[in-house]
């Protein structure tokens, strides 16, 4: 029972965002409680469930409006249009060469294992260049997307660390096997960046009827120029760009909570900036409805990660769905759950990924010979690419606040990119002996 209702509610809030027929607040707070009472557990249950999942975001919807409206502040005042400009010219307006920079600037930048640092140190500097080119910040989002889960497999960066807990065996020794793959990733990575390039490159012209003789980048610099801020003075842009610097170092280190951090950069960033109160209010004001709306977004991704966790219907769908194969296939389990590693991020948390499904599928393909490594490694390899675009990862969610972008519409851009790409990656680990069967 808790299965095929983990299984509706799932399926429902991800068809439904996806099609663009419900917000994810209403979708992420109605569909689970209804599951949930429906499943049968108490209203005191369901309390439990709902203060849980709030306890585990909490920080994160904190730090995201201040983040936005720190950001926005610093956008507001010009901070990043002199690197606009640099990168436009270091690039010479080039969206093919703008596309393979950000998914090699998101691989150096996510060294750390943090998505979060990553999407706040990527997304404020290359998404006023992605405007003022004419750029998606749709294939933005798909690129870090990639990148990212590219260097989720570095020992530190979470789902190794899982897996290794569960069969047992250092993170690093699993890194060591992985660095091939990793590799073959960033070249396949950089290739498809330039392909995505391209074919943004031919949706910008055919969208703006460039006249011959004209370039993109005066043309979308004509656009973006209506709505550009001018760079500040040399002082100002000194102060501003310290203050960003500040802020990132302090994050890394570690020892202040992230929402504070940005709660005292924020306040220093109005009163340098706006000495008049009333300009303070206003600047608040004008990223306040972006702010507060992805915070909700968060609280409401938070009540739903504890009815579905809490509850264990995550659990029971992870372990009840390998009763449904026919025992020709359970040799190859380990492969099959690797080639929909990637739809099962819009079904299955990192946790339950990894703690709930892959104890089940060691168990059963160990029986065949397979080693527990290899059949880690399918599942790690198949999945850790669709790390963003997962409803129950909150990296996504701040991902999607900074850029601007719908988290329904994320999923249809990137969704068919990642598969396909985990899927060769998969094809190639086998290929190299990494995945075994």
């Amino acid at each position: 029972m808790l299965s095929v209702t983990a299984f509706i509610i799932l399926v429902s809030i991800a068809g439904l965002l996806i099609m663009g027929r419900i917000t994810p607040v209403v979708g992420m707070t109605v569909i689970p409680l209804l599951g949930a009472l429906i499943a049968g557990f108490s209203i005191s249950d369901i309390t439990g469930f709902y203060e849980a999942g709030i306890d585990s975001v909490i920080d994160v919807a904190l730090m995201l409006v201040f983040a936005i409206l720190f950001f926005g502040v610093m956008n507001d005042i010009g901070l990043f249009t002199p690197l606009i400009n640099l990168m436009v010219r270091v690039t010479r307006g080039s969206v093919v060469a703008v596309a393979v920079g950000t998914f090699l600037v998101a691989a150096v930048c996510h060294l750390d294992g943090s998505g979060a640092s990553t999407f706040l140190i990527c997304i404020p500097a290359l998404l006023p260049l992605y405007r003022r080119l004419g750029m998606s910040p749709y294939l933005l989002m798909l690129l870090l997307s990639v990148s990212t889960g590219i260097l989720n497999m570095l020992p530190w960066g979470g789902p190794v660390g899982r897996a290794a807990a569960v069969i047992e065996m250092s993170p690093t020794a699993m890194w060591h096997q992985l660095i091939p793959v990793q590799g073959i990733a960033l070249v396949m990575g950089a290739a498809m960046a330039a392909l995505l390039g391209l074919r943004e490159k031919k949706r910008i012209a055919q969208r703006a009827a460039v006249p011959a003789g004209a370039s993109e980048t005066d043309e979308a610099a004509d656009e973006e120029s209506q709505e550009a801020a001018p760079a500040p003075g040399l002082s100002r842009l000194l102060f501003n760009f310290a203050l960003v610097v500040a802020v990132l170092t302090v994050l890394l280190l570690g020892f202040l909570p992230e929402a504070y951090v940005f709660m005292i950069a924020l306040s220093i960033a109005l009163v340098a900036n706006y000495p008049k109160v009333a300009d303070q209010t206003a600047r608040i004001r004008a990223h306040g409805g972006a702010a507060l709306g992805t915070g909700a977004i968060i609280f409401a991704a938070g009540s739903f990660l504890g009815i579905m966790q809490e509850s264990q219907m995550l659990d029971a769908l992870a372990t009840d769905v390998i009763g449904f194969l026919p025992d020709a296939v359970l040799p190859y389990l380990h492969l099959i759950m690797g080639v929909v590693g990637a739809p099962l991020e819009l079904l299955l948390s990192t946790d339950a990924h990894y703690f709930a499904l892959l104890p089940v599928v060691d168990g059963v393909v160990s029986q065949f010979g397979v080693d527990s490594s290899s059949i880690a490694f399918a599942l790690i390899i198949g999945n850790i690419i669709g790390t963003y675009i997962s409803p129950f990862n909150a990296s996504v969610w701040l991902a999607v606040g900074l850029a601007g972008v719908d988290f329904g519409k994320h999923i249809r851009y990137s969704f068919l990119w990642i598969w396909g790409f985990s899927i060769a990656l998969l094809a190639a680990s086998m290929a190299i002996g990494v995945v075994g069967f």
